[in-house]
């Protein structure tokens, strides 16, 4: 640390916990005791109730859950295919086109996600390609916003890798695919894992462009969430902010207990 005394580092560790404390563990705090309260009229509420929880597992509530894993779950893995693959055809490229490309990746990260959903449905409103009003246009809007992430995260991992493996295979006769699919795959798999989760992540809690482009009949939970506390059920909002974040954390434990002995050994 560059704080040297004693008492410095105390003060420093007790700012650091003062902010950890009020921009992260209070909000945290509060969202949890609104979900499971009745009523708040002081400091601290009262007559505490799992309603809330009920109605975020029936109707509506559930509904739009499945719409948010599904819909993460799939712009995803679009994302983790079409960023892997770019990554893999990209790593031998000159520098210059290289980061070019570079940038063309993360320009849908660098700008406001309600732009891109503006961009989408003005783009994908009209003949010969129209989108606007079906689960399509959503999907793409998620692929397009974290397919930078996914990209990232493999280009980063590639770049740790030693060629070494690769080529020794390829001097015992291995074919490229065979190569791709015994060798750099598995040393991979590591990258492919955290870009994955990262993505979901984001599709998960990704609010600006799908208000922008979501049809009738598929409404995300932030959606969802937004639309709840915007008339007023700040309590149901809470509880279905909890379910959100607990899904979410579920689906990254999870993807976190796949092995990974390649990359391992």
């Amino acid at each position: 640390m560059l704080v040297w005394s004693r008492a410095g580092r105390t003060v420093a560790w007790a700012v650091l916990a003062l902010l950890v404390g009020v921009i992260y563990a209070l909000p945290a705090v509060i969202i949890i005791l609104a979900s499971i309260t009745g009523q708040w009229n002081g400091v601290l509420p009262s007559h505490f109730t799992l309603q809330h929880y009920a109605n975020a597992l029936h109707g509506s509530s559930a509904a739009m859950l499945r719409a948010s894993i599904v819909t993460g779950l799939l712009a995803s893995g679009l994302a983790l295919v079409n960023g892997s693959w770019a990554a893999l055809a990209l790593r031998n490229t000159r520098p210059l086109p290289r980061r070019v490309l570079d940038i063309v990746f993360f320009i849908p990260s660098a700008v406001p996600s309600v732009s891109v959903g503006l961009g989408l449905l003005v783009a994908f409103s009209r003949p010969p390609l129209l989108l606007n009003g079906t689960l399509a246009i959503v999907f793409v809007a998620h692929f397009v916003l974290v397919s930078a992430y996914s990209y990232g995260n493999v280009s980063a991992g590639l770049s740790r890798i030693t060629p070494d493996y690769e080529q020794v295979a390829e001097s015992l006769g291995a074919r490229p695919w065979y190569r791709l699919r015994r060798v750099t795959l598995p040393l991979l798999l590591p990258y492919l894992i955290a870009a994955f989760s990262l993505s979901f992540a984001l599709s998960m809690g990704e609010l600006g462009a799908t208000v922008m482009v979501y049809p009738p009949g598929w409404v995300t939970l932030p959606v969802g969430i937004f639309g709840i506390t915007d008339r007023g059920a700040v309590f149901d909002g809470s509880a279905l902010t909890v379910l959100l974040a607990v899904t979410a954390l579920a689906v990254l434990i999870a993807l976190s207990r796949i092995p990974i002995k390649a990359a391992q050994r």
